[in-house]
């Protein structure tokens, strides 16, 4: 996702790349918005959005959290990777501090395996207000995550403040 994050943070734009449109969220009280290229599959949560590439090698989700509420978020986000056969090298984590779209972003990623083999992981945590964080989390199966490097690039460079 280290990659990923810098790729996006140096361009400006892809071209190329269909729109399948933003989702705020959550919908009743929008607190992001995020843009997902065609043909991944996006959809809203109960705590914020989800989303997979083509062929299912990404998954990439974001969830709403308040101050109180990150590491509780944080927790569920490895519980999640945990309970989908997602094994993490902890010994691999590198961490990095930068923002995107003038919003404070710290993200983690670690390399492990899933059910396809070896994976890169990621948990980011993005400062959106001071009430509100995003954690992201990011997890595909290296070797076919390479055919959309352009696109979680784009989807990372779209994650702004809803208006």
């Amino acid at each position: 996702m280290k990659r990923l994050l810098i790729a996006a943070l140096a361009a400006l734009s892809f071209a190329g790349f269909a729109q399948a449109g933003d989702i705020a969220f959550p919908s009743d009280a929008p607190i992001a918005v995020i843009t997902f290229p065609e043909p991944w599959s996006a959809e809203e949560t109960e705590t914020g959005v989800q989303a997979t590439s083509p062929e299912d090698a990404i998954y990439l989700s974001a969830d709403v959290a308040d101050g109180k509420s990150v590491d509780s978020a944080v927790e569920d986000a490895i519980k999640f990777l945990t309970d989908n056969g997602v094994v993490i090298n902890a010994d691999s984590a590198k961490r990095q501090d930068t923002e995107i779209n003038g919003m404070p972003i710290s993200l983690i990623d670690w390399s492990g395996k899933d059910k396809d083999g070896a994976a890169s992981i990621g948990l980011a945590a993005v400062v959106v207000d001071e009430k509100h964080i995003l954690v992201l989390t990011y997890w595909g199966t290296q070797g076919d995550e390479d055919k959309y490097d352009g696109d979680v690039a784009s989807i990372i460079q779209s994650i702004r403040k809803a208006d």
